[in-house]
């Protein structure tokens, strides 16, 4: 059939053009009539070569036998468009010959070359200059928006390819790979593949066997077409908060667990192919997946999560003789910092490593954006399922979890992972400030504190709440609205204050639920420890919200109000943590203290968040959240520490934190 399909359109391609060649192009009579009798005599032949006898109904012949419009307003209006036509097809031929010749003359070159040669409209520019008087106000003004754009971004040109950080300092220093690098990801960061075989009666887990439930098209396709089997393996047991009867989902392993987060939506990618640009193999990086639904004690009940990281760490180190880099991004540098007291700890389930386990295997932490005192978009998430922009995920992601999710299902979810509670902000009202004053309310873009945390317009009768929230009392709230067995693991698991003094931080050490917490429990014992910290700046974060009561509601208690005149307000940031949950390096950074009772080196870095408008992704000088992993100014801090050069790097502030912190009461 397709064939046949074929062969008749290439014969109506062969009369067309024979039509053309024996009549219109040749017949000089024709080219000297008026348009419009060349035009009717055209389709009059065309019809006749076709075998078409087609009479022109009456009324609409003109005087010569051509079909015509009887309305003189008709002529007119094709008259405006005929000739509209003409001019858009006069222009389009003389940019079409110049993008020929602009093509010819760099033949050759591969195509990005190519490409970009054209957005730099150099050569290019010379002829659209002639032009401008003629071209839309829109087109002149994109172009120049385009070369503003690349004449800033001189500087960081190309280094958005593939392995181009990594090709231009091996050829500038000729830097090699030193310390093994380990790659802890964030949350979510992880794809998640199912490996049970039974499931139950509602469900079936047979057919998802080793497909991605978690971080992969198939994850979107099954929510969709199977919202209730994916609710049911992606949803922990409330009761032991391990994998429920009949399912079992466990972290994708490998390169491939956390480079994309699914097909075009690279996470580590670019990290991963710089470090192979300086010779960096998997005998000598590695990423460390984990299941970041689980609490971080459960990682090690359950998977053996800490004594495999820890194993390898000490493998490595046996092979190469050189301590580890350990790479942690957004809650993976939560996960290193437990791993740190976990090692050293002593007990069951623990590491048994001793006190001088760190400053034996680890060189440097590197801390990407790390959460370390928690987002404060958490508690909106475990009060009121309110998961966009909560959770990072890929925009397709995000769009099926609220077209198709209610936030009633979107919270019994959430509150099943034990892993989400870990990233509560700590610090209390220490940090976060209380409901008169904040240390970031001197960005003066708030009406109030932003100490006030959650606040209401309005308050209801009989109301559980007759006031305002601080970020103590917000937790509290959300952990009255949850279920008993959610704050029997938070308890367990997570503590959110402050040590009053070094005794306490001491007595901390001892128990897992401090570990999470670097303002209850000091920094390993490791003078030749380096640390690094890395965050983005300049994009406006959330910090806090207007909520609304619902009393008549037998589903949800609380939820943002989005009908208050600003149901959030930001803060400074990258998009997703604000920058009050990087205090802590800071403090970590003024030396010998509880905080840090070794003196490990600290290096602090504020990247600035400038995104590349023509990049979805930000491009080389992106700093948001997730993206900052593909700044090339991050890539080529992570080269130079894992190739021992991370001494070079100097700190660089460019936010008000530094100022914040020393306003803050420590008690220490």
């Amino acid at each position: 059939m397709a064939k046949k399909s074929v062969r008749k359109n290439e014969g109506k391609g062969r009369s067309f053009d024979s039509v053309r060649a024996s009549g219109y192009d040749s017949d000089s009579s024709i080219r000297s009539e008026d348009p419009n009798s060349q035009r009717h005599r055209f389709r009059s032949r065309l019809r006749q070569h076709r075998g078409e006898n087609e009479e022109a109904p009456a009324g609409m012949l003109g005087p010569n036998g051509e079909a015509e419009d009887d309305s003189d307003e008709v002529k007119k209006r094709n008259k405006r468009w005929r000739d509209s036509r003409r001019l858009i097809f006069s222009l389009g031929t003389i940019l079409g010959i110049l993008i020929a010749v602009y093509f010819g003359a760099v033949h050759g070159r591969d195509n990005f070359d190519l490409f970009e040669g054209i957005s730099n409209m150099e050569s290019f520019k010379d002829y659209l200059d002639d032009w401008k008087d003629i071209l839309p106000q829109s087109v002149t003004s994109f172009i120049s928006d385009v070369q503003a754009g690349q004449s800033a971004n001189a500087a960081l040109k190309d280094l958005t390819e593939s392995f181009a950080v990594g090709k231009q300092l091996r050829k500038e220093y000729n830097i090699t790979a030193k310390h093994p690098v380990v790659m802890v990801p964030g949350v979510i960061s992880t794809g998640i593949e199912s490996w049970g075989v039974v499931g139950d009666e509602e469900c079936n887990s047979e057919p998802h066997f080793r497909k991605r439930l978690w971080g992969s098209f198939y994850m979107l396709r099954t929510m969709v077409l199977d919202k209730v089997c994916w609710l049911r393996h992606l949803m922990l047991d409330p009761e032991t908060g391990l994998d429920p009867p009949h399912f079992r989902l466990r972290a994708a392993q490998g390169f491939e667990a956390a480079d994309f987060f699914m097909a075009g939506y690279w996470i580590w990618n670019k990290v991963i192919q710089n470090l192979g640009a300086i010779d960096y193999s998997p005998d000598e990086m590695f990423t460390a997946a984990y299941d970041w639904r689980l609490a971080y004690l459960d990682l090690e009940i359950r998977d053996r999560y800490f004594t495999k990281l820890k194993q390898q760490v000490e493998l490595t180190y046996g092979l190469s003789g050189e301590k580890v880099c350990l790479v942690g991004h957004s809650m993976g540098s939560q996960i290193i910092f437990y791993f740190l007291k976990w090692a050293e700890a002593k007990g069951e389930f623990y590491g048994n490593g001793g006190p001088g386990w760190t400053d034996k295997y680890v060189g440097s932490f590197v801390n990407v954006a790390g959460t370390l005192l928690g987002a404060p978009k958490t508690v909106p998430a475990l009060i009121s399922g309110e998961m966009k922009d909560t959770i990072q995920l890929n925009a397709l992601a995000m769009y099926g979890l609220e077209k198709f999710f209610s936030r009633k299902e979107r919270l019994d979810l959430i509150r099943t992972w034990g892993g989400v509670p870990s990233m509560v902000p700590k610090g209390g009202n220490l940090i976060w400030g209380d409901m008169a004053t904040s240390v970031e309310d001197s960005l003066h873009n708030n009406t109030a504190s932003f100490g006030n945390f959650i606040r209401f317009d309005r308050f209801l009768n009989n109301s559980m709440l007759n006031q305002n929230l601080t970020m103590e009392d917000s937790i509290e709230v959300m952990l009255e609205l949850s279920p008993e067995w959610l704050q029997k693991r938070v308890k367990d698991q997570y503590s959110f204050g402050y040590a009053k003094n070094a005794k306490e931080m001491k007595k901390n050490a001892l128990h897992h639920s401090h570990w999470s917490n670097p303002l209850e429990v000091p920094l390993p014992h490791a003078p030749d420890l380096k640390i690094y910290c890395i965050y983005g700046v300049n994009n406006p974060t959330e910090r806090a919200y207007a909520y609304k009561e619902q009393s008549d509601s037998d589903v949800l208690n609380m939820t943002i109000d989005y009908e208050s005149t600003q149901p959030v307000f930001f803060t400074d940031g990258d998009g997703t943590v604000p920058l009050m949950t990087h205090a802590i390096c800071h403090k970590w950074a003024e030396g010998v203290s509880p905080y840090n009772p070794a003196g490990s080196n600290v290096t602090i870095v504020e990247i600035q968040h400038q995104p590349d408008r023509f990049d979805i992704r930000g491009g080389a000088k992106s700093a948001e959240h997730v993206d900052i992993l593909g700044s090339a100014e991050l890539n080529e801090y992570i080269l130079q520490i894992a190739s021992g050069n991370g001494h070079k790097i100097a700190p660089r502030f460019l936010s008000n934190l530094s100022t914040w912190v020393s306003n803050i009461d420590f008690p220490m």
